[in-house]
């Protein structure tokens, strides 16, 4: 079961970064696709999926965020990639605010990966 999961879950990761990277071009070309919804639907859904799938994991080893030292790390860097992600594809913010957002979000997702792969706190160590 949690060998399963783990690959949804990396699986949907994948996902979910290429729809962010999608649409960060699309929003800096201004493209009309931004316009589809299902542009704007499937992203929460493939999230949703992923909230699931971390929160399955967390049931299956036993670990939680709050308790765990790493899992609540990986808690404040995914607030801080929603947050970045936010600045990068909010409609109105100027070329250099979207390119911060960009950068600062894949910072976050790079630091969340490390975090995962070697299950060690980094900042609250």
């Amino acid at each position: 079961m949690y060998t399963a999961v783990k690959h949804i879950h990396l699986s949907i990761i994948v996902i979910s970064v290429l729809l962010f990277v999608l649409r960060f071009i699309w929003t800096v070309s201004q493209s009309k696709m931004m316009e589809k919804k299902w542009v704007k639907v499937v992203p929460h859904v493939v999230d949703t999926v992923l909230l699931l799938s971390a929160l399955t994991l967390c049931v299956l080893i036993s670990q939680y965020p709050f308790v765990d030292a790493w899992l609540t790390e990986k808690v404040l860097g995914l607030v801080m990639y929603i947050v970045m992600g936010t600045i990068a594809l909010k409609p109105g913010k100027s070329g250099f605010m979207r390119a911060v957002g960009f950068l600062g979000a894949l910072s976050w997702l790079a630091f969340i990966a490390v975090i995962a792969v070697t299950k060690q706190a980094l900042l609250f160590a």
